[in-house]
């Protein structure tokens, strides 16, 4: 592809809603930039971010942000006009991107109740701005049940005002916390730094995308719906309340 990776603007700072860049090619229809704040969907299990490249006067609508290989991130703009070397800056659509934030976040403090609780893993999920889908590893007649109550439990914990913190750690220092060994062993072995998404005394993973800095901003989640997908299988889609 000829690339280098894109610098991940989203990890360094996930309020970021307009930064420069410099336009390097394009492959497939995808635009790659030296830098982006753009997430990349559906990686990590966001849905993508959308807004702007704008140069000078011209704006170019941003439809998909897609993960491709060697860490390049391209961008499907509508329009042509962005050529080699272009400066442009890049606009988030921030309500979008806000909302996907806070869901994911819950989707962390869910998870490790679930985790905590009952061994339970998640085994797929996607968050969108509209609703998050989770599929959890349950094998129990009350499933509907211990869903419902770790919904509440986790609206209950998001209320307690806690930093989210983010940080990088070496590979070997962060094998060593509980917890991460099973998803940094399937990274590949040239990763040398995770990054790690911790709420204290609730959860700790290592994550890439984007995190609310404190779980008062995430407000109330509600259930929509919950399905079973098979013996161990159980899926929850939730959104958050009106206002959110």
């Amino acid at each position: 592809m000829g690339f280098p990776p894109t610098r991940l603007l989203y990890q360094e700072d996930s309020y970021l809603r307009e930064f420069k860049a410099r336009v390097l090619g394009a492959v497939d229809g995808l635009i790659v930039l030296d830098a982006t704040a753009f997430h990349p969907g559906p990686h990590g299990g966001l849905d993508t971010d959308k807004g702007f490249l704008v140069k000078g006067e011209e704006r170019f609508r941003v439809e998909e942000a897609k993960m491709l290989p060697g860490g390049v991130v391209g961008h499907r703009v509508v329009g042509e006009g962005l050529e080699h070397g272009d400066e442009v800056i890049g606009v988030i659509d921030w309500d979008r991107r806000y909302r996907m934030m806070k869901l994911h976040t819950f989707s962390h403090i869910l998870a490790a109740i679930l985790y905590n609780e009952y061994q339970v893993l998640v085994t797929g999920g996607h968050i969108t701005p509209e609703y998050a889908r989770d599929d959890f590893s349950l094998d129990r007649s009350d499933w509907k049940e211990v869903l419902a109550k770790a919904v509440e439990e986790a609206n209950e914990i998001a209320s307690r005002c806690l930093e989210v913190k983010v940080y990088w750690l070496p590979r070997e220092e962060a094998l060593k916390i509980p917890g991460l060994v099973k998803l940094a062993d399937k990274l590949p072995p040239e990763v040398e730094k995770l990054r790690i998404v911790e709420i204290p005394g609730v959860d700790v993973q290592a994550d890439g995308g984007p995190h609310v800095r404190n779980t008062c901003e995430i407000g109330r989640v509600k259930m929509i719906r919950m399905e079973s997908r098979g013996k161990r299988r159980k899926r929850l889609y939730y959104t958050l309340e009106e206002g959110g």
